[in-house]
């Protein structure tokens, strides 16, 4: 098992690690959209959200030594199902095919009231 960690994402805010290599795969946690600049969230709404939410998860798979096209699965988590045409539009601008696998959960709540949060399971 090696940590994956980087800068240029925000640091953890729990006891977890940004990422987790096992073998060949690597296992990122959720991403909020939090601009490592600022520390902040960025300004905007889901489609601002959804774009730093997967700029930093590819962040993380670039100091893993991969792209966003190992990626073989992700799961979005939303607070309003509402915005799923929205944030679908952004996440299209980051994959190509064959896309990944998806699942796309409506939770109650996310950390910060974010409403978006990404992880991804990637293949080196």
């Amino acid at each position: 098992m090696k940590v994956i960690s980087t800068k240029k994402t925000p640091a953890a805010i729990g006891p977890y690690s940004q990422a987790i290599q096992v073998g060949n795969l690597v296992y990122t946690s959720g991403q909020i959209p939090i601009d490592p600049s600022t520390g902040a969230f960025v300004e905007g709404g889901i489609e601002e959200q959804t774009r730093q939410s997967l700029t930093n998860v590819k962040a993380i798979l670039e100091e893993a030594g991969l792209s966003m096209s190992n990626v073989v699965k992700t799961t979005v988590f939303m607070a309003d199902m509402g915005n799923f045409a929205e944030m679908n539009a952004v996440y299209a601008e980051f994959f190509t095919e064959p896309y990944p696998a998806r699942s796309a959960v409506a939770v109650k709540t996310l950390p910060k009231d974010a409403l978006v949060e990404i992880e991804v399971v990637a293949e080196k």
